[in-house]
């Protein structure tokens, strides 16, 4: 009987460790996923600055965040594909989820107490643009254009711009290219947008850039990388640092000027970020 209970007590060790090892095993298997997430990086359609699909991703802000790429660890998401979405989900993501950089995102006072934002990446204005030969009407309607419906690209800083500079009346599109067509096609007579962008979105939908006019500039738009609040604070002073040094040694500037030949690079470095972080 006691040859058999001390087998019994061998076996029932013996569970115990193979319990224990396929545990652990389980654990080392789950850590990657689980207490590691790595940085997602999601852009969106809005060439020149950034465009592609799923194959192929470019544009003047891409080159800069894989120059950015090259100087930075694995662990900071120096391998980390770039993701073209739709607008509205990487700016969900970047709100509500960890580990998210989403480019390029205008500054704004509302934006600065939500994300970390590091730039800037590239300076634009906001303007008001109608059909080519409307834009000497609108400018003499004084306050009255107001009242006028405008176009704009969905959940963007233009949206918000326009609203606070008195447009009440705003329909918004997917993309800039809908809205451009919608303005087109008279559906509206003023689209609000980046100034830098309007041409290679005419482009996309077969267009001459000056099929639309300006009627005026609303602001001054500063764009920038944005992370979000519970990205680790290792992650983002590596890419706070290697955009110091791709402005320092003359990568910035070049990549600038290859794709907007006509503007001034900004070479400052600037990091917004809510209290407490």
């Amino acid at each position: 009987m006691a040859r058999l209970s001390n087998l019994s007590l061998a076996l029932t060790e013996a569970n115990k460790n193979i319990r224990a090892y396929f545990f652990i095993a389980a654990l080392l298997l789950l850590t990657p996923q689980a207490f590691a997430q790595e940085l997602q990086i999601y852009t969106e359609d809005w060439p020149p600055i950034t465009f592609g699909n799923t194959s192929k991703v470019d544009g003047m802000a891409v080159e800069v965040v894989r120059a950015i790429q090259a100087r930075i660890t694995r662990a900071a998401g120096a391998n980390t594909a770039i993701q073209v979405v739709p607008w509205a989900r990487g700016y969900k993501a970047l709100l509500e989820e960890p580990n998210i950089l989403l480019f390029t995102v205008g500054r704004s006072d509302e934006r600065e107490k939500m994300m970390v934002m590091l730039g800037p990446i590239a300076i634009s204005n906001t303007v008001l643009f109608t059909r080519k030969g409307n834009a000497a009407y609108l400018q003499n309607l004084g306050e009255d254009i107001l009242k006028l419906k405008v176009g704009a690209y969905r959940s963007s800083i233009f949206v918000d711009t326009a609203r606070r500079k008195g447009y009440t009346d705003i329909e918004q599109a997917a993309t800039p290219q809908i809205v451009a067509n919608m303005l087109l096609a008279k559906r509206f007579d003023l689209w609000v947008e980046g100034s830098f962008v309007v041409p290679s979105v005419l482009k996309e939908i077969g267009h001459a850039a000056d099929d639309v006019e300006k009627v005026k500039v609303l602001d001054s738009l500063e764009l920038y990388l944005a992370f979000s609040l519970q990205t680790p604070e290792g992650t983002i002073k590596a890419w706070e640092e290697a955009l110091r040094t791709i402005k320092k040694d003359g990568t910035f500037a070049k990549i600038y000027t290859k794709w907007l030949p006509n503007e001034v690079a900004p070479l400052s470095v600037i990091r917004l970020s809510p209290l407490g972080r």
